[in-house]
């Protein structure tokens, strides 16, 4: 700190004991200066700072002497401060080194098999079912869908075919193209029919709990692993989130306290 600073801390100290009022403790206030990351060189800036927090301990020396207020309530609320405060700063300190990104490199060279999804390009005819439709209603349905898969059979384009029949009038409009659909996205038995699929491939009519479907193959499964960088936010809070856990029961151990439930 620069001389004059020193100066002018020593002597408004001593004024304000000369006067009567709340002495400044030099070492707390220069510990608050840190705490707000105020560097200690900006010399106009630091005695305006040290003069509103004279004024504010020395406010907060007046009310404690008033019975305006229960002060053990008080008490209280500085007391679960002062703990909210500790376990907060002893943690963001304590994840800065616990998880790091060599750590997150890791975890997900060792896990990448559970980042893996299995996707095809799939084209589909829908003709929809719904629980109140009698068997007869059901049966009309599969007819148009055996109709919609021999069209295609004998030589009508299947997007031309998915434009005119096909009930599923978002993807009718793209020829009954639903894009890459990972696996299991749309319901487990279309995945078991339409996965077993390869490139090409027309599949006869099958039902699902949506209706009756006639997918069309056009790119065949394949896997795709999701990059790092695209899962390094969830993974470094996952680590983060067990490397909390493990050491605040470790800290409680050290002391003796036994979690409850």
């Amino acid at each position: 700190m620069k001389p004059i600073l020193i100066i002018f801390l020593i002597s408004l100290i001593a004024a304000c004991d000369q006067g009567g009022h709340s002495t400044v403790d030099k070492e707390k206030f220069e510990a608050f200066l840190k705490t707000k990351r105020i560097p200690m060189n900006d010399e106009v800036r630091y005695q305006r700072l040290l003069a509103e927090y004279q004024s504010r301990e020395a406010l907060a020396n007046a009310i404690s002497k008033t019975d305006e207020l229960d002060a053990t309530l008080i008490d209280a609320e500085i007391e679960e401060f002062r703990k909210e405060l500790l376990i907060s700063r002893y943690f963001e300190s304590y994840l800065k080194g616990a998880v790091t990104e060599q750590g997150i490199q890791n975890y997900y060279s060792e896990n990448v098999d559970t980042y893996k999804t299995r996707k095809a390009r799939i084209s589909h005819i829908l003709f929809r079912l719904n629980p109140r439709m009698s068997e007869a209603e059901r049966q009309v349905a599969l007819t148009k869908a055996t109709e919609a898969h021999s069209k295609v059979v004998t030589g009508e384009d299947f997007a031309e075919v998915a434009k005119e029949l096909s009930e599923d009038k978002i993807s009718a409009q793209k020829g009954g193209d639903l894009g890459w659909v990972n696996e299991g996205a749309i319901s487990k038995a279309f995945s078991e029919k339409v996965f077993a699929m390869q490139a090409g491939d027309l599949s006869e009519p099958f039902v699902t709990e949506y209706g009756f479907h006639v997918v069309k193959m056009i790119e065949a499964p394949q896997d795709v692993v999701k990059p790092l960088q695209a899962l390094k936010g969830d993974i470094r809070y996952q680590l983060r989130s067990e490397s909390k856990k493990a050491e605040t029961l470790r800290l409680l151990n050290s002391v003796g306290y036994q979690p409850q439930g």
